[in-house]
């Protein structure tokens, strides 16, 4: 007897598909991996860096990390450059096939 993706002995029925929640971490963790990505990409291209004509100061300099790492999060929100949509493919196509 099956009900709602669950049989008798208690595990995962396997004719069901995976439960929704299990794909939402992955894709989580799929973003923030991208937006860990395109903050160290904005980073060496020199996003984040005071401007030597601006001159904010020691805090310019503390808090440029920040804003750098939030327009990275903000890439990755809007779509991103595909990385997290390979590594959520890959890690689903793992996960399926038992590997």
């Amino acid at each position: 007897m099956q009900i709602e993706g669950f049989n008798t002995t208690g595990g995962a029925s396997p004719a069901m598909p995976a439960p929704p929640h299990r794909d939402d971490a992955l894709r989580a963790s799929a973003r923030a991996f991208e937006a860990a990505f395109l903050s160290e990409m904005l980073r060496a291209a020199g996003a984040g860096q005071p401007a030597e004509s601006f001159g904010g100061g020691i805090g310019e300099e503390q808090f440029g990390s920040f804003l750098v790492d939030q327009q990275a999060e903000r890439i990755a929100a809007r779509g991103g450059i595909g990385l997290a949509e390979m590594i959520l493919r890959k890690l689903l196509s793992d996960a399926d096939s038992g590997s």
